[in-house]
């Protein structure tokens, strides 16, 4: 009788390689956060030391974003990934059933067929029943050959959904490392700066800390007219003042805290829109507007040449945004940053 051997379950593969993805990524995390920061210079005055705050505030913001992204796509992978292993498991179940049924066609074949086919005719004491049993032969041998194109089929598909689910197993193991990077990035970057602050004179701090104190509280100020790029533009940029003055936190979604994009992202989505999550990757949701005359209220506004920075238009030549660490979400001068273009949803 033909043998087969039944594999191993795909699913204790799939805890494995999972298992070994995620210490992976977690010992390479606690290697990147282990590493220190650069020193930075020591500010002469209370404006250079301004500068190099606000340097490393948009530097951090930058790995943020990106971190934020990583964060996204690790989301997407996790799904695509545990989606093609239990594509896997699926297929390797469907070829176990498919071997079984080729052991039992095999088996029955060489009941029925282990005699020569002319002696047993001329033994046979019954001509028509053999006749009979030859047919059935025939029909035995057509279903092993498609059995086992089945089962080849079914192999090859095996092998190719294997491939893909390793393939984005390894994906998910870089974006995983990726996320550790950039967020040891940022927290570096924030050391830094807290580094510069601390080593000013308290009277310099209380400096920095007062001009912080009245740009915030400039949000009192609202820009007078502007007609709104569209109603659901209108309905971001209402959601998004009904957020005035809550802190700006690295990763802040809402609706306690914000970072840019996630305000602009947490305003769109109360009109009813879903913006992808960065201020890079919104920068690209619509259509472009470079002309600052022709903003409307509610479009997005990106800032910097690698469009790190995002903020809503608020008309009269302001934006609406959560600027950095220390401040508020707050209405800015698009002016104090560079412009790139406006983005209409």
């Amino acid at each position: 009788m033909a043998s087969h051997r039944r594999p191993k379950p795909a699913s204790r593969t799939r805890v494995t390689v999972l298992t070994a993805t995620a210490a992976a990524a977690v010992a390479l995390s606690a290697q990147a956060a282990n590493a220190a920061p650069a020193k930075p210079s020591k500010p002469t005055t209370v404006k250079d030391a301004k500068a190099q705050v606000d340097t490393l505030y948009s530097q951090a913001e930058q790995a943020t974003e990106k971190y934020n992204g990583a964060s996204e796509k690790l989301k997407s992978l996790q799904t695509e990934a545990g989606s093609l292993q239990d594509q896997v498991a699926r297929q390797q179940e469907h070829l176990n059933t498919l071997r079984d049924s080729l052991g039992t066609i095999a088996a029955s074949q060489y009941r029925t067929g282990g005699i020569d086919p002319s002696l047993q005719l001329f033994l046979s004491s019954n001509p028509d029943s053999y006749l009979d049993q030859a047919t059935a032969l025939d029909q035995i041998s057509s279903l092993q050959s498609s059995a086992l194109q089945q089962l080849q089929d079914a192999k090859r598909t095996l092998d190719q959904e294997r491939a893909e689910a390793t393939s984005k197993l390894a994906e998910l193991q870089a974006t995983r490392t990726e996320l550790g990077q950039r967020k040891t990035e940022a927290k570096n970057k924030l050391a830094q700066a807290q580094a510069i602050l601390n080593g000013l004179t308290a009277a310099q701090r209380q400096q920095i800390s007062d001009d912080a104190a009245r740009a915030n509280r400039s949000t009192g100020r609202v820009p007078i007219g502007g007609k709104p790029a569209s109603g659901r533009a209108a309905a971001a940029y209402a959601a998004a003042q009904q957020e005035l003055n809550k802190p700006y936190v690295y990763g802040g979604n809402g609706p306690k805290s914000f970072d840019c994009s996630g305000l602009t992202s947490y305003a769109y989505r109360q009109a009813g829109v879903n913006l992808p999550r960065t201020a890079a990757e919104q920068a690209n949701a619509g259509t472009r507007i470079y002309s600052e005359s022709q903003l409307g209220v509610g479009d997005l506004v990106i800032f910097y040449g690698d469009h790190h920075h995002v903020g809503l238009y608020a008309g009269d030549g302001m934006v609406l945004h959560a600027p950095k660490p220390g401040t508020v979400v707050r209405y800015e001068a698009i002016s104090d940053m560079p412009f790139q273009f406006g983005v209409r949803i």
